[in-house]
């Protein structure tokens, strides 16, 4: 037996390895069912009942997932996903959670396959995986549970759940080790291996698994989360077998990636061709950096195929990469949220519309072993912004698709703290604040962006209850809100988002803390048509604070000036401490905003100042609106507007960018 490593082929999966090649790679003892040669009969109310039920089934694997789960991150904030494939991985539907979490998930079917067929893959086995250059994880902290489905005797779907890990081992709290060099410095990557045998969970394998973790009771419940999961999943897929015939359901698979292929050519059709690009850049790749890393990529459209030429990503640096998995999944996750919103969410069959041009060794397809912890929120990330962008840009040509398919950029870094120490009981506790998963989207061509709206990418992602954080931390918040002018100046405004300042409490012992975090010089919520990024990000600790004074006195601190104390602003990538007597202030990012924002309605403009949304200088210097009380001075206003549009021509005139 061959066995893979490291940096081998194996382990480097560069391409959707081809269902032919993978059929002949599997031993004969394993009987897969495939379509019948002749044609199945599938009427159109049968494929529809079946093709509902099977997004169903993802939704309720998600809920047993999070109510079986005991993890903020799975229970409060839906940091999971799950995926439904026919028997060689092509995946027929994923379900509305985090995207990038399931859409890689194929990959990793496609190495069970050939990498672990010839050991037997039989009925009650799963497999566990959380190694980002094998796919089904976009870094160490989602782990998936991969299930294969046997339907008399032959291997017919299968299913998997996957769940951010809230540690994993490795050098710091959660796993996030901004000072890692190379993955050795953190979590341990660990390809598919059998965790389930005849539906029992392996304890020697699984013993392995907890072991590295700080928080390994919790873990290990998430385990048995992913596992009952699959089981849902499983359930399902028999019932619906059993009911219409392994054949009528295996036609509907078929049928539902068809169609996801027709329709996004159909919708392809209506755009004129044109190659159109993007950026987005990540700052600190690590602990001491100082450069700005970019995610580069151009979408020539041609017909109706997609060409992904990400030439010109800087090199792999730090802990911002992924491997080509996780740069798979993103591209995906982003055509589906800009693309399908009226097309099944069938990646097999998108699939085949997309070609890719990426170079290893770069930022979004790195090379063993290269630091990836970072990966979710960072390549990751940017190559989910990077797709955006160009398809919106894309779409922004067409008239039939312009209102319902572009939109400006929502959030487009993850503001991450990470904390761990001591809790109010004396026990060990690490923890991570998930609050911006409430940051505000992108307007789009005809609406503001949703103050708050959450990240675009997790349809059915959750921002947690204060209370719950409370309850499960030795935290206290002193405010959590939205803020003023955080949403991209626009005809139509992005979305505000939120700040939090948060202190220890009930517990005299300093945490170890992890902040880490980018658009905090270069925005990574960019407008789109004429319209204004949404505010840059921001961590604050304030050293010393006399919080404990001001409760006493009776009163709650609202502003950092007002909690004493020293201000640090802090840089995208720390590893520091959190002491009982300091505070932590976050503002993670608002929505890009859509237009010119001097065509907005200065009416609007004034219900945004009433709300809170914008700020009178926002309104008067960028929106051109000028208030007399709370009325608009429309004279005022188009004397201010004219002196905007006046000012910009002289820069242009000048050479400068208007």
């Amino acid at each position: 037996m061959v066995v893979p490593v490291p940096g081998s082929e194996a382990f480097a999966s560069r391409r959707i390895t081809p269902r032919d090649e993978i059929r002949a790679l599997l031993p004969a003892d394993l009987r897969v069912h495939e379509l019948p040669a002749e044609e199945v009969h599938l009427d159109p109310l049968t494929y529809e009942v079946v093709r509902h039920r099977l997004w169903a089934t993802t939704e309720r694997m998600g809920q047993a997932l999070s109510r079986m789960s005991g993890s903020l991150v799975v229970t409060d904030c839906n940091d999971i996903g799950v995926a439904i494939t026919d028997e060689l991985g092509d995946i027929v539907q994923i379900g509305p959670f985090a995207l990038s979490l399931a859409t890689s998930v194929d990959l990793a079917i496609r190495w069970i396959l050939k990498h672990r067929s010839a050991q037997g893959i039989r009925d009650g086995d799963m497999f566990l995986c959380n190694d980002p250059w094998v796919g089904g994880a976009t870094h160490q902290n989602d782990v998936a549970i991969i299930q294969p489905v046997f339907h008399d005797g032959k291997l017919f779907a299968w299913t998997a759940a996957i769940a951010h890990q809230v540690d994993l081992g490795g050098a710091s709290p959660g796993s996030w080790t901004p000072r890692a060099h190379d993955v050795f410095m953190e979590s341990l990557p660990t390809p598919p291996v059998r965790i389930v045998r005849d539906f029992e969970i392996q304890d020697d394998v699984a013993d392995v698994y907890l072991r590295r973790s700080r928080m390994p009771k919790l873990v290990a419940l998430d385990l048995r989360a992913k596992i009952g999961a699959n089981r849902v999943g499983r359930e399902r897929l028999l019932e619906l077998a059993d009911r219409y015939g392994a054949d009528v359901v295996k036609a509907a698979m078929a049928r539902q990636m068809d169609d996801a292929e027709s329709k996004l050519r159909a919708k392809l059709e209506r755009i004129p061709d044109g190659t159109w690009s993007a950026a987005s850049h990540q700052e600190q790749s690590g602990t001491g950096d100082r450069g700005v890393h970019s995610v580069r990529l151009a979408i020539t459209k041609t017909g109706t195929d997609l060409h992904f030429d990400f030439t010109g990503t800087s090199p792999q640096s730090g802990m911002i990469n992924c491997p080509y998995p996780g740069m798979h999944g993103s591209l995906i996750a982003g055509v589906i949220l800009n693309l399908c919103g009226d097309i099944p969410w069938a990646t097999g069959g998108l699939w085949r519309c997309i070609r890719v041009t990426s170079q290893p060794g770069t930022l979004n397809n790195a090379e063993f072993p290269s630091a990836v912890g970072k990966a979710s929120v960072a390549a990751g990330m940017a190559t989910i912004n990077a797709v955006e962008e160009c398809l919106s840009l894309m779409t922004d040509t067409s008239d039939e698709l312009h209102h319902d398919h572009t939109s400006a950029k929502g959030c487009g870094a993850w503001d991450l703290c990470v904390l761990a120490g001591m809790d109010q009981y004396g026990f060990p506790f690490a923890t991570m604040l998930t609050d911006a998963m409430g940051a505000g989207l992108g307007a789009d061509a005809t609406h503001d962006g949703v103050d708050s709206g959450g990240i675009v990418s997790m349809p059915m992602g959750r921002m947690p209850d204060v209370e719950m954080m409370e309850f499960s931390a030795p935290l206290l918040y002193l405010w959590r809100r939205e803020e003023t002018d955080s949403g991209g100046p626009g005809l139509y405004r992005g979305g505000v988002t939120a700040s939090l300042a948060i202190v220890p409490h009930d517990t005299e012992v300093p945490m170890a803390q992890v902040v880490s975090g980018s658009g905090k010089t270069v925005a990574q919520n960019t407008g789109i048509a004429g319209g204004y990024p949404g505010n840059s990000q921001c961590d604050i600790a304030v050293r010393g604070a006399d919080v404990r004074n001001a409760f006493q006195a009776g009163r709650i601190p609202a502003t950092v000036e007002e909690m004493g104390g020293t201000a640090e602003v802090l840089g995208c990538e720390e590893e520091l401490i959190l002491g009982p007597g300091d505070v932590h202030v976050m503002c993670w990012q608002g929505g890009g905003g859509y237009g010119d924002p001097l065509l907005r309605d200065a009416y609007k403009v004034a219900e945004d100042i009433a709300e809170l949304m914008v700020s009178p200088e926002t309104a008067r210097d960028i929106y051109g609106v000028v208030l007399e009380g709370t009325d608009v001075d429309e004279a005022a206003t188009a004397a201010r507007r004219a002196e905007i549009k006046d000012r910009r021509r002289m820069t242009a005139a000048a050479g400068g960018r208007a």
